[in-house]
């Protein structure tokens, strides 16, 4: 009781609490009695605690191993709020000069500094090792213990030197950390740090305050969002992107209509990202839209949404990044937009990885995806897959459960799933299982002499989502369960051998079938709003073009049509709102349509919709500026792309929308370089001729083998000089 009572005191003293939460007392008492500890605890549960205050009570200096800069400065600001002492808390990374790392080793060989955190890089380093040879060390404590792990969501190789850097310094207690992990992940953790003795602490992964919701990707999603955001001025939120590239372009969008966002990446200055990450916490900025760089260690506990712009890699990834919105036990809502196509790019980015690594993307993608499109509790869902069990069949707080699909019975498919895993030998995964019961003869198939089986094609005549509604809530219900070191492959229970021989009623929901919604993520997907408003926009293109003597794509693409019949734009700096129209190009053409849009509007007695009109971003973003200038010293388009950060496709979707909006740039020094003449010339001048622009058009029309970059490459000169 002296102990417990010695510990709430200091725990009071030094961090105002009056009581720990959770497990948090009983974790530090673990490591000040010298015991290996492993805590699993979800964002927000008070990780950190369980470090600081036994590092500040024991001797020596606890070494804090910490993936990021900014979550390090962070938390060392903290410390140093909190006591006396400015140095009982420093770091050691590479954004300090030999100056400051001086000072920080004479704080330390003085006995002031208790805690000192260090990114894997720092650590292995050999004057840092040396250094630390010669002091006292406390523990060892491992936050983001998930990095070490392949099965984690932000594997990093340098954590896998951890262990063998802790043996060369000198051994002490560790205490690994993490907020996201499963039993895989678990395992992996303990026997790579060479602490599977350790005693773990596991706490709830449920967090009740936080809804669920996945909504269709379209070509509207960006106007979901600001609507989203302009329902709920002045609240917090976070919006997270996979690519540098559409964090820019979403936060420009943002910016421009009107709403207080910044954008933050890996590949920003530290010192801006700094400054962001301070006006978020600072509230001088509302909506951060970053990758998943931001948000590890922020410790802001209002963040009222999360939402994920583009399907994340891994469900682990996803739920600490959604655990950041309602730290505070308050609203959370969390929303993910999610459309295949996402799937299939994140799929094709694998490619030319190790197979072992593609196999381990493949499956954590395929465990996001049946998140994404079950119709069963999101909340159960997420719990599961970390080990939990949520008894409710209703959680009251996410889009399945508020919006209940009908169920069907389906125990003899059930019957007929659990036969083909054993009859398969309890070796295979949810997508070759679904092969066997629809009958698919693919080669993997047809090597395993698998279309042999009496189980291969009895459930021919189901739908692929069924099959997979089905496979999700048996693991659910605990008739199947996922081996943990081959991880994905199945095994029936004994709970599911008994259901085989017994079987009892087994409903499900079909699971959501999101091809429906992939066409309208088509480029120019923009439908159009006013037919008559239309065709007379067509006319007018049409008599334009002949005026200039150029093909009608040229004056306007038909999304930009299509665009102004929604949006009815009358003045020039409106025109700029419409895709595709930059300045260049509403100065040359746009007063005739915006004078045909103004009359149009009168006759009709047409209120335009000036609430919801979402601004789009002129081209003057530092990236395009950045390849403009790069076209202007002639650099080699492919050295362009790899300084940006992009692929090839990429700069060329980039260089595309510079030449549509009005701009004009000359590619001819790489195209002379890299082409025919009589290529570039009978490409060219088959877009003179055509009445269309369209990619796969022209590459059915031109005579000759020619590769899809090669003709947008002819195709963004002529662009260049014909419409600019």
């Amino acid at each position: 009781m002296e102990k417990q009572s010695t510990l709430q005191a200091s725990l009071k003293y030094y961090f105002g609490f009056d009581t720990f939460k959770g497990e948090q007392e009983a974790i530090i008492r673990t490591l000040m009695e010298g015991k290996n500890t492993f805590v699993l605890m979800p964002t927000g549960g008070g990780k950190s605690l369980c470090y600081q205050l036994p590092a500040i009570l024991m001797d020596g200096t606890a070494i804090v191993i910490s993936p990021l800069i900014a979550l390090m400065k962070n938390q060392v600001d903290a410390i140093k709020y909190i006591s006396e002492e400015d140095n009982i808390a420093h770091f050691i990374n590479s954004s300090l000069s030999k100056a400051s790392i001086e000072q920080v080793k004479t704080d330390i060989v003085s006995g002031k500094t208790k805690l000192l955190y260090v990114a894997p890089e720092s650590l292995t380093k050999e004057e840092n090792v040396e250094f630390l040879k010669s002091i006292k060390i406390s523990f060892y404590a491992i936050d983001e213990a998930h990095c070490i792990s392949e099965w984690g969501h932000d594997f990093r190789p340098e954590y896998r030197r951890i262990r063998p850097i802790i043996n060369e310094i000198g051994d002490a207690p560790v205490i690994a950390l993490t907020a996201t992990a499963t039993d895989k992940v678990r395992t992996d953790i303990k026997k790579n740090l060479g602490i599977q003795d350790a005693v773990e602490f596991k706490s709830s992964f449920n967090r009740p305050n936080l809804y669920y919701e996945v909504r269709p990707k379209t070509k509207d999603t960006n106007k979901e969002i600001i609507k989203y955001i302009k329902q709920h001025p002045g609240k917090s939120g976070i919006i997270y992107c996979l690519s540098r590239k559409r964090v820019e372009e979403l936060a420009n969008i943002l910016q421009a209509n009107d709403i207080k966002a910044a954008a933050y990446h890996a590949g920003m200055e530290s010192v801006m990202r700094s400054d962001t990450q301070d006006a978020f916490i600072k509230e001088d900025i509302d909506v951060i839209v970053a990758t998943i760089a931001f948000g590890m260690g922020i410790d802001k506990p209002d963040v009222r949404f999360v939402m994920h712009y583009d399907i994340p890699k891994s469900l682990e990834g996803y739920y600490q990044e959604t655990g950041r919105a309602g730290r505070d036990g308050g609203e959370g809502r969390c929303i993910a937009f999610y459309t295949h196509k996402d799937l299939h790019k994140l799929e094709k980015f694998m490619e030319g990885k190790p197979v072992a690594e593609q196999d381990i993307g493949r499956q954590l993608l395929r465990e996001t995806a049946a998140y994404c499109e079950s119709s069963i509790c999101r909340r159960k869902m997420l719990l599961h897959y970390f080990g939990e069990t949520y008894d409710k069949d209703n959680c009251g707080h996410c889009d399945n459960c508020m919006n209940p699909k009908n169920r069907v019975e389906a125990k003899d498919y059930l019957v007929l799933a659990l036969k083909a895993i054993l009859a398969t030998k309890e070796n295979f995964k949810i997508d070759y299982i679904v092969d066997i019961l629809r009958g698919n003869e693919n080669e993997t198939v047809l090597a395993h002499k698998h279309e042999r089986l009496e189980e291969f094609g009895s459930g021919a005549d189901v739908e692929v989502c069924l099959w997979n509604a089905v496979l999700s809530q048996a693991q659910l219900s605990g008739y199947v369960a996922k081996e943990v070191e081959n991880y994905g492959i199945l095994k029936v229970t004994k709970e599911g051998k008994k259901f085989i021989k017994k079987p009892t009623s087994f409903m499900v929901a079909e699971d959501s079938d999101f091809d429906d919604f992939d066409d309208d993520m088509e480029e120019g997907g923009q439908a159009v709003a006013d037919e008559e408003l239309y065709s007379m926009l067509l006319a007018l293109r049409k008599s334009e073009a002949r005026k200039h003597d150029v093909p009608p794509y040229i004056v306007f693409q038909d999304t930009s049509l299509e665009a102004m019949t929604t949006l009815y734009p009358v003045t020039l700096e409106e025109m700029q709102t419409i895709p595709g129209v930059g300045v260049g190009k509403a100065r040359r053409y746009g007063k005739a349509f915006c004078d045909l849009i103004k009359r149009y509007c009168e006759d009709k007695n047409i209120t335009r919709p000036t609430d919801m009109r979402v601004r789009t971003v002129a081209n003057k973003s530092k990236m395009k500026v950045n390849i403009i200038q790069a076209i202007d010293r002639q650099i080699d388009l492919e050295e362009i792309a790899k300084s940006n950060g992009l692929g090839f496709d990429e700069l060329l979707d980039e260089l595309e929308a510079i030449v549509y909006s009005g701009t004009k740039i000359n590619i001819d020094y790489f195209l002379d370089e890299e082409l025919d003449e009589d290529c570039i010339d009978e490409i060219y001048d088959y877009f003179r001729q055509s009445d269309t622009d369209d990619l796969d058009t022209a590459v059915n029309s031109i005579e000759g083998d020619y590769e899809d970059e090669v003709i947008r490459l002819v195709r963004i000169k002529f662009i260049s000089e014909m419409a600019n």
